[in-house]
């Protein structure tokens, strides 16, 4: 009953405070880490969707959150080489979640609120309201016994599904950034595969995502995406508290957009990240904060460019 109310409680600070909060978890420790650090959609495919800013923590499995994610953009508003270019601003308030469900299923799902804004050469545009909702199961395909080696692994694989929750306004696939929505609009679905390795508190962590996106009622299908990652991490003490730092590289590819079946010109396009985070907990609390710096870019044909992203979410244990 104690974490039914949590998770209440929670639900309601999403739709009542707009601002600031995210999640990361942190119960045991000295657990085993299973840092699932999944990607969802951004730049080209659909920002709307989650920000890439992961599924999961370093720090703890089994937890509900609020997590926090601003990405910023810059657009040219036009067709033409001298079309001006605009400042877009994507935010997002998620609740966020990983419940087992026995002793190698877990489920993991998301329930984000956005509220995008824009300045057009027309004026300010601004949008707000529910996404797309996540849901995803995972399943631990292998894992080593413990003191079997002096290195742990750790092999998870799962698929999921996106739901259109979020409103698809087809007036935003214009000369700007089609990623100017809160949602696709369609049924997309998710396969994933993550592979930690792990030193006593050293620890390397891989994954991959695939999203196979539908077409929507409007006739328009978002090109399907490819997600990669690999974090370093180290698991340190300091006192009650377990500190996290973490470090790797991201990357993401779009497929060419659709509409009426047809290809949409300048439509896909690809996207590698350095990223560094730090997360620390104590007791069934933890604190997180990510940022992710491009250092590699081609999207919608050189239409758009992604500045930089960030996050900070706050977790509580079940």
């Amino acid at each position: 009953m104690k974490n039914f109310n949590i998770i209440i409680l929670l639900l309601l600070a999403l739709v009542s405070y707009r601002g600031m909060a995210a999640g990361t978890p942190p119960p045991d420790f000295n657990k085993f880490v299973h840092a699932f650090d999944y990607d969802d959609c951004d730049a080209c495919g659909c920002s709307a969707s989650g920000g890439g800013m992961g599924f999961s923590s370093m720090i703890d499995n089994n937890f509900v959150g609020l997590r926090y994610f601003y990405q910023s953009y810059t657009s040219r508003d036009g067709i033409f080489n001298n079309s001006p270019w605009v400042d877009e601003n994507f935010n997002t308030v998620q609740v966020w979640s990983r419940i087992p469900l026995g002793k190698r299923f877990q489920l993991s799902a998301q329930l984000p609120y956005h509220f995008f804004n824009r300045n057009l050469t027309t004026g300010t545009q601004s949008i707000d309201g529910l996404g797309d909702v996540t849901v995803m199961g995972l399943y631990q395909l292998f894992t080593t016994k413990k003191d079997s080696a002096a290195y742990s692994h750790t092999l998870h694989v799962g698929g999921g599904v996106k739901a259109p929750t979020g409103k698809y306004n087809a007036n935003n696939n214009g000369s700007v950034n089609p990623s100017f929505q809160l949602g696709t609009g369609s049924w997309d679905y998710l396969a994933v595969a993550e592979y930690v390795i792990r030193r006593k508190d050293i620890g390397v962590n891989a994954m991959a995502t695939y999203i196979y996106k539908t077409e929507n009622r409007k006739y328009y299908q978002f090109g399907n995406q490819f997600n990669y990652a690999a974090t370093a991490f180290y698991m340190a003490k300091a006192g009650k508290y377990t500190v996290v730092p973490q470090a790797g590289v991201a990357g993401e590819v779009y497929a060419t957009n659709r509409q009426y079946g047809e290809d949409v010109a300048n439509t896909k396009g690809d996207i590698i990240f350095a990223k560094a985070g730090l997360e620390a907990g104590r007791n069934n609390f933890s604190i997180g904060v990510n940022a992710m710096l491009p250092i590699s870019q081609n999207l919608t044909g050189g239409k758009v460019e992604a500045n930089y992203r960030w996050s900070i979410n706050l977790n509580y244990s079940l």
